[in-house]
């Protein structure tokens, strides 16, 4: 298959093209459905021209349904979609690219899905996808599965399947935290996720800039030893990765702090944990949650992050912990593979 990829990218480059703008019409339709013409061209950064010739073959393939309110996908184009999906990640040469990040960085493994999240924010969802099909394939009876908040894990519990096979699954939120956008805090998507595999869950609530005294305090509490130690002995852990200096000033800390944080070194930012660029901790947000001696222990970690400006800060925050799934996207991946070139 590898070698008439390669041929039809030499010998007809722009028939790859074409599929990869119809695949990429074809979930941003999906994705936002329903969606109008105007808007679906302006998703894409595409003229109305051309979108309406894309929007007119789709149709007479019997892949979208055009209606008054906007565009849906139809079941065979669902199909096609799906079928898609590896095709062009076979011909943008993204398992190559997976294999080299899973070296370079001693890694489990990497899971890249095409696009980037720089340009198309609905590689999110994709994102989202990957992560929770690969939780889906090894989660078992009686697993404890820990997750972290944030708008990217709350897109895999979005797209998590629902499972009725599987028995008493806990879903625990791996860092405490109260914060603004109850949606998408540890806590929420706990429960979320928990009604999607018919399981149970429990709560950790916390100040999200509680004083260390106040943590010191609570995690004495007998219910809430009891949390701490389903999450650091979790069979699974997902979480985010950001940027140091945005996921500090996000949490509230103060400038004095974020300028401390900037002089330590701190480049990426997970679970509380500011990573430099040796992939050292170099500073630990006062919280309730996952013990950073203990996450070793966790040997299934699901990492999750998207965006080419991410690079350093997944590099930072994943490198040499060989029990990390990274789930990223492709300009992410490939802004990553650039960095390490530019430092050899």
């Amino acid at each position: 298959m590898q070698d008439t990829l390669k041929l039809q990218k030499v010998i007809v480059p722009e028939m790859v093209e074409l599929l990869e703008k119809r695949y990429n019409i074809l979930r941003t339709i999906h994705y936002n459905e329903p969606i109008g013409r105007r808007v679906l061209a302006s998703n894409l950064g595409l003229g109305e021209r051309i979108v309406r010739t894309e929007i007119n073959f789709l149709k007479t393939q019997n892949l979208i349904q055009i209606t008054t309110p906007g565009m849906y996908v139809t079941k065979e184009g669902e199909n096609i979609l799906e079928m898609l999906k590896e095709f062009i990640h076979e011909i943008k040469g993204l398992s190559y690219v997976e294999s080299s990040l899973k070296e370079l960085l001693n890694l489990k493994d990497v899971i890249i899905v095409p696009g980037s999240l720089d340009e198309e924010i609905d590689v999110y969802k994709e994102l989202g996808k990957a992560a929770a099909n690969y939780i889906k394939s090894i989660l078992k009876d009686d697993y404890v599965l820990a997750l972290t908040g944030g708008s990217t894990i709350r897109e895999v519990v979005d797209h998590f399947p629902k499972i009725q096979n599987l028995h008493d699954i806990l879903i625990v939120p791996a860092r405490g935290g109260m914060g603004k956008n109850v949606e998408t805090q540890a806590n929420t998507l706990a429960g979320e996720l928990a009604k999607k595999v018919n399981g149970s869950y429990k709560m950790l609530h916390i100040p999200a800039n509680a004083v260390a005294e106040v943590v010191e305090t609570l995690s004495k509490q007998k219910d809430v030893k009891e949390i701490i130690n389903y999450i650091n002995n979790a069979d699974i852990l997902l979480y985010g990765i950001g940027d140091a200096e945005k996921m500090a000033f996000k949490r509230g800390v103060s400038d004095e702090l974020i300028n401390d944080l900037l002089d330590l070194g701190a480049i990426g930012e997970a679970l509380g944990f500011y990573f430099d660029k040796n992939a050292k901790v170099v500073s630990v947000m006062p919280n309730l949650g996952i013990d950073i001696n203990k996450i070793k222990n966790v040997k299934n970690q699901v990492a999750v992050a998207g965006g080419r400006y991410k690079a350093e800060a997944i590099m930072s925050a994943v490198s040499n912990n060989e029990n990390v799934v990274l789930v990223l996207d492709e300009g992410a991946a490939k802004e990553i593979i650039k960095k390490f070139q530019q430092n050899n």
